[in-house]
Order: structure tokens, then C-alpha cells, then sequence
């Protein structure tokens, strides 16, 4: 009964359904959530997922994170009973074209710069999916000739028999581990986002990801690249311009990478992939153009939250994986204190150890892995020339804002990118980065904030 649970809850009845939510948690601790579906004809069954469910079901709906390997879900296949989910359900029936976008890294801040740039083009846009709005609430108001911009995760993608006519897989590298359990499966999951379309629709990969690149070879349609370094059908930086290259065509330039307002390389990364696929969809490069002038980013992706006493603190609660925390760090010439924690996706944290030990004056675990997070961090810091003073423990956010804000210096950054889920404390990333921006604004108020 989480938001992609509650939005199927709302939208099956409409097309004639009988609904029935159902919930691991207790009714004590849903009880808000139910009472805001009081007068619709939805029942309840809370608590656990018995079997008897099936008994009377045509059709089993997931939420992104319900795993396949539940046992009614299992015993749903075992019967004949469709399995599906939101995504699904608004793909098969959304009347205009859909754009759909994954990847490991840089899927939420693509999507939102490719919806900037339709509505530059002065289409009516919808953009939602993994984050945002859940599209299928906006599927009665969506038009043939709008567009729609869709976010989808693996955890969407693994059940889904239907892909979007333009589709981009920006990278993949090791991520929720915990939940699909090999690469080989996490990048089949994946290859869904294409593994559906017809000859004429188009995927887009990232040329500098092998396994993006890889994955392109089995594309039934189209196919075009973004990339760095290469000069690729698609879109590219030639020197300091960004490039399109439409397949067949002559090159386009589109504007200098000055242009991009985002920090970080990772981010021209993926603005040339925001133009690759806005080319594939036909947008004009002008729209392109006006979006990226004036795109400034997301909520809690390296979002500047507040300077304090000429400490800069940054939100970047988006980063669930290592490789993000990675990213956010060449993302700043200026000492960090960095924040990292959460819970474990069982992904490899020893790059991410040995980068902090280069570039951050402290590093302040926190949560359920920061134990181990600190184990790692000393010992990197051990292993040869370090800058990293300090390593501190926090149970909880509230701990290490106060354990960063004695650390910090006047000219430092502190970031919080932690590097692992949400889950031991939040709701999702969204509420962990509410929560730190929070505690940030609430700092102006103390006192001085480094303490020799």
C-alpha cells in the first residue's frame, strides 16, 4: 500500500474491477492509508498475503517492491494467473507515444531534462512513472498528441511483456543485488525497457557502459548512442559542443557544454543522453537547446541545500549504490565531509572506500551499515596517502548532520550521498533527503559550526 499500490487501488475500479489491496503491515499501522480510500469499492487484507486471495483473482498487481519470489506470487504463475503492474497496465493503454528510460545511474535526472525538452517543443507532457506522478492517475487526461516521459526501474521492467517505441538504457552497473540476486538477471530485467518493440521504434544506450553498449546487439529496432568521447549515431560531445547525429544525417551542433547548469561529468553524460533520445522522438534541437539553458536539476540529486557559515551542504539522497557516491565526488574540487549509509544493496563499496580516503576530510556513517561502512573507510584510509581525518559512527541522520557540522570547515562541502537504500529508516530516498534538508535549515539557528 505504497504509492504505486494505492494508484492501481484507485484506477482498477474505474475500468470495472474488483479490488482487493493487500499488505504486510498491520491495519494499526496502514490505518491512515486506508481511510483515504473510504466510499471506494476497494477491500482490505492486511497483515499478510494468504493464498486464498487467488482463489477468486484474474489478475495479481505489484508494487515496485514486492518481489516476484513472495509466495503468492509464485503460486499466482503456478495457477495461470497474470502477473503485472502499474507500468504495464499504463503502457498498454496510454493513446500517445511514450518515452521510457532506465538505467543504473542518471535515469531520473534524463527523464526530467527529456520532459523539459518536450515541453520546450510546446507539447503537452506528462512525465512520471518511478518517480514523480504514478501515470496511470494521469491516463484519463492524457491525449494522442501529447507526450509521455517515463522513468522505469528494474523492478517495473522484470515483469513487463510490452516496451515503449522509444526506449533508452543509459548504463548498468551493479545494483539491486539484493533484490534480483545476479547481473545476468538484473540486466535482463533491463532489457525489457526493448526487448519488445517493433523494427521501426528505436532504443538508445550509452556508447561508454560495455554493458549498454553490449546490450544494443539485441535491439529488434532502431538504434542510436550517446558518448563522450565517440563520434556515434546519436548524440556526442565533439570538443566543447554537444552534438546530435541523426542516423544518416549531417551533424547538428546543439550548444556548448558551458551551457549545462548541472555539476559534474556524469551529468554532461547525461544531458547528451537526454539529447539522443529527444533526437530519436524528433524533438527539435532547439527545444533541446532552451531545456538544457535552463535546467537546473532535481530534488536531492546534488541539490545545494543551504551555505552556513561558508559551508556548503548538498543533498544527494538519490545515491542507493557506491557508484553514485562515486559520481557526486568528482563532482567537487572542494574538501567533502561526506555522509554515507543507509542499508546494504550488497553491491562492492571498496572503490567508493579508496576514492573517499583521496578526496574527503571526514566521512560520517550512519545507519544500519555504517559499521561496516566504517570499517572499510579506515582501512582505506590505512592502505596509503589519505586526507581523510576523521571517520565517525551515527545511528541516525539526526546524529551525523551533527557529527558533519563540528567536522566541516569554512570552504568544505558536505554531502550527503549515502550509498545505500532508505529502507532502515525512510520510506524511500524522497523522505531521507526531506529529512536532511530539514535538519540543514534547522542549522542556521546554532551556533559556529567547526570546533578546533
Amino acid at each position: 500500500m505504497a504509492r504505486q499500490g494505492k494508484a492501481l487501488a484507485r484506477w482498477l475500479p474505474t475500468v470495472g474491477a474488483r479490488v482487493t489491496l493487500s499488505d504486510s503491515r498491520s491495519a494499526d499501522a496502514l490505518a491512515a492509508d486506508v481511510a483515504s480510500f473510504a466510499g471506494q469499492p476497494v477491500a482490505f487484507v492486511l497483515g499478510g498475503h494468504p493464498l486464498s486471495l487467488l482463489d477468486d483473482c484474474d489478475v495479481l498487481c505489484l508494487s515496485g517492491g514486492v518481489p516476484p519470489t513472495l509466495p503468492i506470487v509464485q503460486e499466482a504463475r503456478r495457477r495461470g494467473i497474470r502477473v503485472t503492474n502499474d507500468a504495464q497496465l499504463f503502457l498498454e493503454r496510454c493513446p500517445a507515444p511514450v518515452i521510457g528510460i532506465t538505467g543504473s545511474a542518471g535515469k531520473t535526472t534524463t527523464t526530467a531534462l527529456v520532459g523539459a525538452m518536450a515541453r520546450a517543443e510546446g507539447r503537452v507532457t506528462h512525465v512520471g512513472g518511478n518517480i514523480g506522478d504514478v501515470l496511470l492517475d494521469s491516463l484519463p487526461a492524457i491525449a494522442p498528441g501529447d507526450r509521455v516521459v517515463m522513468e522505469l526501474s528494474s523492478f517495473q521492467l522484470e515483469l513487463m511483456t510490452v516496451s515503449p517505441a522509444v526506449a533508452a538504457v543509459l548504463n548498468v552497473t551493479p545494483n539491486h543485488l539484493d533484490r534480483h540476486g545476479t547481473m545476468d538477471a538484473y540486466i535482463a530485467a533491463k532489457a525489457n525497457i526493448y526487448r519488445h518493440q517493433r523494427p521501426a521504434d528505436c532504443a538508445i544506450f550509452g556508447w561508454d557502459d560495455p554493458n549498454a553498449r553490449r546490450m544494443s546487439a539485441d535491439a529488434p529496432g532502431r538504434v542510436a548512442f550517446f558518448a563522450l568521447h565517440e563520434r556515434v549515431p546519436g548524440a556526442y560531445l565533439d570538443g566543447e559542443m554537444l552534438v546530435l547525429a541523426p542516423d544518416g544525417g549531417e551533424p547538428i551542433p546543439i550548444c556548448p557544454r558551458s551551457a549545462i547548469r548541472l555539476r559534474g561529468t556524469h551529468n554532461v553524460l547525461n544531458t547528451l543522453a537526454a539529447c539522443a533520445i529527444a533526437g530519436a522522438a524528433q524533438i527539435p534541437v532547439q527545444a533541446m537547446r532552451a531545456a538544457i539553458e535552463s535546467f537546473t536539476g532535481v530534488e536531492h540529486r546534488l541539490e545545494t541545500v543551504a551555505v552556513i557559515d561558508g559551508v556548503t551542504w548538498v543533498n544527494d539522497s538519490i545515491a542507493t549504490a557506491p557508484e553514485r557516491v562515486i559520481a557526486a565526488l568528482h563532482s567537487y574540487d572542494e574538501p567533502v565531509v561526506l555522509l554515507a549509509g543507509g542499508r546494504d544493496k550488497h553491491l562492492p563499496w571498496e572503490p567508493l572506500a579508496a576514492l573517499a580516503a583521496e578526496r574527503c576530510r571526514a566521512v560520517i556513517a550512519f545507519g544500519e551499515f555504517a559499521p561496516q561502512i566504517a570499517v572499510l573507510m579506515r582501512r582505506a584510509s590505512a592502505a596509503g596517502t589519505s586526507r581523510l581525518e576523521t571517520v565517525e559512527q551515527a545511528a541516525t541522520l539526526d546524529e551525523a548532520v551533527a557529527l558533519a557540522r563540528r567536522a566541516a570547515r569554512p570552504g568544505d562541502v558536505v554531502l550527503l550521498s549515502p550509498g545505500g537504500t532508505s529502507y532502515d529508516a525512510y520510506t524511500d530516498f524522497a523522505e531521507r533527503g526531506a529529512h536532511f534538508r530539514a535538519l540543514v535549515r534547522a542549522l542556521a539557528k546554532v551556533g559556529p559550526a567547526y570546533q578546533e
